[in-house]
């Protein structure tokens, strides 16, 4: 008996102590300190049910999301959007649906089941909406090239947020918006360098090129951030893909080819990203260039 007591004091704690630990990890870190790999595994797996869960409101999508930014873009002739981490395409639709908004979106993410999802979900903006499987951290742009940069819900699920909104500002053109979101309310102390307090976010925002930065209270656990590229305003507009991307490997120019599917060669190191049938660009895994046997050298 007394083996089971001291079993009994030991293990439940024990126990305990592992539950918690795995509730911080998976469920309120979302895996953010286990590594991307985790953190897409995750939303891997609840892609099919994260509209569910989430339950977002269409009139507050339009009001807080889709009608701010098409007004912050009111001068800008047929913009450019990037939205990073973009999930199923929330912020695309949110804007898309904007009678105003007579640009075009393009939705970067690493979870590729949750990119489906997207495709699926905004179909009937199929001619104006663009998705790439890719790390948020290596954006195949060049500098300078999107009207308008987004982020919402993800930057505290990344490894190193300052990083990736370094990566956001520097694909905006001078003059461009940046919408990001910062995780506050109580679980956001148990998400260590990886959520900030307001002050502290705003100093983080204005230490890269930017202006008129503003954070503003949004939703129980997200304030939105706000700012403006600094620079002489330049350039913007849509642009056809082969324009604007860039290989993630080596930063070179992608040529469009359909030697045997949809695909954007790297001619610099020999990648190619193939266009998958759900009209997704897979940037996420590079695949080396093999000629085929009739095709000259």
């Amino acid at each position: 008996m007394t083996t089971v007591w001291v079993w009994l004091i030991i293990g439940v704690p024990l126990l305990a102590l592992v539950v918690l630990l795995l509730y911080w990890q998976l469920i309120i870190a979302e895996g953010t300190y286990l590594g991307p790999r985790i953190v897409v595994l995750l939303y891997d797996w609840s892609a099919r049910i994260y509209e569910r869960i989430k339950q977002f409101d269409v009139g507050d999508e339009q009001w807080f999301l889709g009608l701010p930014m098409t007004m912050a873009l009111s001068q800008v002739v047929e913009p450019l959007v990037l939205d990073v981490a973009t999930g199923t395409g929330r912020l695309p639709r949110a804007l898309l649906r904007q009678p105003a908004f007579d640009g075009q979106v393009i939705g970067v993410d690493l979870s590729r089941r949750m990119l489906r999802e997207a495709v699926r979900m905004t179909a009937q903006f199929a001619d104006r909406v663009t998705y790439i499987w890719q790390d948020a951290r290596r954006l195949p742009f060049d500098d300078d090239t999107f009207d308008a940069v987004t982020c919402l819900e993800a930057l505290e699920f990344t490894p190193n947020p300052q990083e990736v909104l370094a990566e956001l500002v520097r694909v905006l053109r001078p003059g461009g918006v940046l919408l990001v979101t910062n995780r506050i309310g109580r679980d956001a102390r148990l998400l260590p360098g990886r959520a900030f307090p307001r002050d502290r976010f705003a100093d983080i925002l204005r230490s890269l090129p930017l202006e008129s930065v503003k954070v503003q209270a949004w939703q129980v656990d997200y304030d939105l951030g706000w700012a403006v590229k600094t620079g002489t305003p330049r350039g913007g507009s849509v642009r056809p893909l082969a324009e604007i991307l860039r290989c993630p490997a080596c930063k070179g120019h992608l040529d469009e080819t359909d030697l045997h599917r949809p695909a954007f060669l790297c001619p610099r190191c020999g990648y190619t990203y193939p266009v998958a049938e759900d009209g997704v660009i897979e940037m996420a895994k590079p695949r080396p260039y093999r000629r085929s046997n009739g095709e000259k050298a």
